[in-house]
C-alpha cells in the first residue's frame, strides 16, 4: 500500500473520529440543555409542540411542569449516554477495534426507528427530523471506521476479545 494512501486512510480516520467526538459532545450540551433549561424561551415552542400533540392546545401548568420534570429526565439520561458515547469512540480509536464501533451502531440502530415510531405515533414529526440527522450524521462516519478498523484486524491478524 502506498505511504501517501495510507497517510489518507490515517487523515480520514482522524477526521471521523473527531466528527463522532464532536457529535457526542453536542449529545451532551443537549442534554445540559434539556436538563436545565426546560422552562426557558429557548425549548418553549418545542414544549408546545408536545402539547398540541396531546392537549390539542397549551397544556395546564401542572400538565407542563410534568412535561419539563420529564425533559430534565430525559436530558441528565443524554448526559450519561454522550459519555458512554464518548467512551466507545475513544476505545475504538485508541485500540481501533471495529466492535466499539459495531456497539454505537446497534444503539443507534436499536433507539433511532423506536423513537420515530413513538414520535410518529402521536404525531410529532420533528423527531423524525431530528433521528433522520442523527443517522445521516453518524451511521456514514461508524461504518467508515468500522470497515477500516475491521480490516486493520484482519490484515494483521490480531486476536482481540
Amino acid at each position: 500500500m502506498p505511504s501517501s494512501h495510507s497517510s489518507s486512510l490515517t487523515s480520514r480516520r482522524r477526521f471521523w473520529v473527531r466528527w463522532l467526538q464532536a457529535a457526542a459532545l453536542a449529545h451532551l450540551l443537549v442534554g445540559v440543555g434539556l436538563t436545565w433549561a426546560g422552562h426557558s424561551l429557548l425549548l418553549n415552542d418545542y414544549q408546545l409542540s408536545i402539547e398540541q400533540a396531546f392537549w390539542g392546545q397549551a397544556a395546564p401548568v401542572p400538565a407542563r411542569n410534568q412535561q419539563v420534570w420529564w425533559l430534565a429526565l430525559f436530558g441528565a439520561t443524554l448526559q450519561s449516554y454522550s459519555l458512554y458515547m464518548l467512551g466507545l469512540i475513544h476505545l475504538g480509536d485508541r485500540l481501533r477495534s471495529h466492535q466499539a464501533w459495531a456497539w454505537l451502531i446497534a444503539g443507534i440502530v436499536l433507539w433511532a426507528p423506536q423513537d420515530a415510531l413513538i414520535s410518529l405515533q402521536v404525531g410529532i414529526w420533528s423527531h423524525l427530523v431530528v433521528d433522520g440527522v442523527a443517522l445521516l450524521v453518524l451511521i456514514p462516519p461508524l461504518l467508515w471506521l468500522y470497515r477500516h478498523d475491521r480490516s486493520v484486524f484482519t490484515v494483521k491478524g490480531l486476536e482481540r476479545g
